[in-house]
Parts: C-alpha cells; structure tokens; sequence
C-alpha cells in the first residue's frame, strides 16, 4: 500500500507529497569502468548549452522524486519549500544563464574570512531538499542522485582541505554519510564516517570551466547490507563511468538520533584558510540535481 502510494504521488506532485513510503523494485548497476548512455545524448552533446529537450532515462522500475533545472530563474527552481543559501552576501547564490544542456542554473560563490559568506556559522553557501518530504533519506530506501557541475575559474589551492560540493546529510546536525569534495587537482568520494575516499576524478584541471556529471546510487541501510556506487561523466565522454563502489557498508550511520537525510548542494569550505594556501574566494555552478529512487534490493 505504501509503494502504490508513493507511484500516485510521484505522477501528480511537484514539489511534495502527503506521504511516504518505500520502493520495492530493484535495478541492475554497472560494472567497474563500463559506459553506458542515456536516451538524451542522442539529442545533444555532453556540454551543449540550450533548453533541456527531454531528462536522461530512468532505469525500470524507478521514479524521478526531484528534479532541480533552475529554468524558473529562481533560487528555490520554482519548487516551494527548496532550502537556499543563508550567506547574506547577494552574490552567495545566484541564478546564471547557461547551463549543462539548459538555459540556467545556480551558483554559489564562499569567500573566506569574509562574515557575508557564512551560512549556519560555517563559510558555505549551498542548497538543499531538507523540506522535501518526498525525496528525504529513510532507511531501506535506494537512491540515485546525478548533478552537474561546473568549478568556475577553479584556482588550484597549496592547502590539504577540500572545497564539498555535494553532499548525501544526515539530520540533526549530523556528520554527512558521504560527500564529493574537490581537493588540489582531484573530485573525491569520502564518507567520513566510515573512514572511506576514493578519487573519482584524478586531475579535473582540463574540466574547469566546463561541465561535469556525477551519478551516486546509495542503498540506505543501518547493517552492512549498504552500498555506494559512484559515477563520473566528464567533458567530451558520451556516457557515464563507474568509478568506485564500496558495497557491505552502514550508510545510514548518524552520530545521533535521527530518522532520516537529505541531500546539499554548493560550496561549503569547513577546513579551506588562506593561510593554507586556499584561494580566498571559489565559485561553483551545478545544474540538472536530481534525486531518483531505484527501488529495492
């Protein structure tokens, strides 16, 4: 009844739902450094910009539960309820033209030392869907979330730390279950928790000022049934890459008590100083965030 529940509201809903519920059907996930397409690279390139003619293709069994393309021309992507940026600085969060395959998408700039650009008492400025009912993390859910991103005039920093531009969030002023950060010359996959990381992207030098894509598909369990898959598409490759997987792993690991996650998007620079070396100001655009449940397994 839940999951008969949870199909009608993913047809007729937009933004959120009255209930929730969890899938039942499973999809099948890539070997380690197989490629595979979606139905929209038959209508354009990895890095056209111009009006999304149709979303990627959904594996069977699954259902879209957010879809975040910024051709609103508003922060919050015409979905009520979106979280955006609590930085103050005007600049923190901004709507630009030009996108992956789009007209727009979002911005968001962190300079360090600079009180305008702290959002929640840390230097960050990013996004996310913890008021979204329908796309929140619960246990036993299976999810998939894909992003596109850009790192905008991208200056390569002397310090260790990594700028996060992504996050999957525990609630509850919990540590993430994982996160994608951009560290010197590579994007990483850590979860912290967990003592795990892994580049996904060795040198993305030749990637700044363009379009990436990134797909993690993350079965939400408190045992060691759990798993995280995670995926690259860089400039120019016609479809996906799995990059690492770690399987039998808690993912839904909170510090503390809590029922469930969401997810973040931005730029948030918790250990970056210029001290270190950091470059005082970075900016990051994403696009295309979508969150998709894979059902089961």
């Amino acid at each position: 009844m839940k999951n008969a529940h949870k199909r009608i509201c993913i047809a007729v809903c937009t933004a959120t739902i009255v209930g929730t519920g969890y899938a039942t059907t499973a999809s099948a996930a890539p070997e380690a450094g197989h490629r595979f397409e979606t139905a929209l690279q038959q209508d354009a390139r990895p890095n056209d910009t111009g009006a999304r003619k149709e979303k990627p293709a959904l594996p069977p069994g699954a259902f879209e539960l957010l879809d975040v393309t910024y051709e609103s021309g508003t922060l919050d992507s015409g979905i009520p309820g979106l979280t955006t940026t609590h930085a103050k600085a005007p600049d923190a969060s901004e709507v630009e033209s030009g996108g992956d395959r789009s007209s727009r998408s979002i911005s968001h700039k962190v300079t360090l030392n600079d009180a305008d650009y702290v959002s929640d008492g840390a230097p960050r400025s990013e996004s996310a869907d913890n008021e979204l009912q329908k796309s929140l993390i619960h246990v036993g859910d299976v999810h998939r979330y894909e992003f596109s991103v850009m790192l905008k005039d991208w200056e390569t920093g002397k310090g260790s730390a990594g700028d996060i531009i992504f996050q999957g969030k525990h609630a509850g002023g919990n540590k993430p279950s994982f996160y994608m950060m951009a560290k010197r010359n590579e994007i990483a996959f850590r979860s912290p928790l967990l003592n795990l990381q892994a580049p996904v992207v060795e040198d993305f030098r030749d990637s700044i000022n363009k379009w990436m894509r990134f797909r993690i598909d993350v079965r939400w369990a408190e045992d060691r049934t759990g798993y995280y898959k995670v995926s690259a598409q860089l400039p120019g490759e016609s479809g996906f890459t799995l990059k690492k997987t770690y399987t039998a792993v808690n993912t839904f690991h909170p510090e503390n008590p809590t029922t469930f996650g969401y997810i973040k998007w931005g730029l948030y620079r918790p250990a970056s100083s210029t001290e270190a070396g950091d470059p005082a100001t970075r900016v990051v655009q994403h696009d295309n965030i979508r969150v998709i449940d894979l059902g089961t397994s």
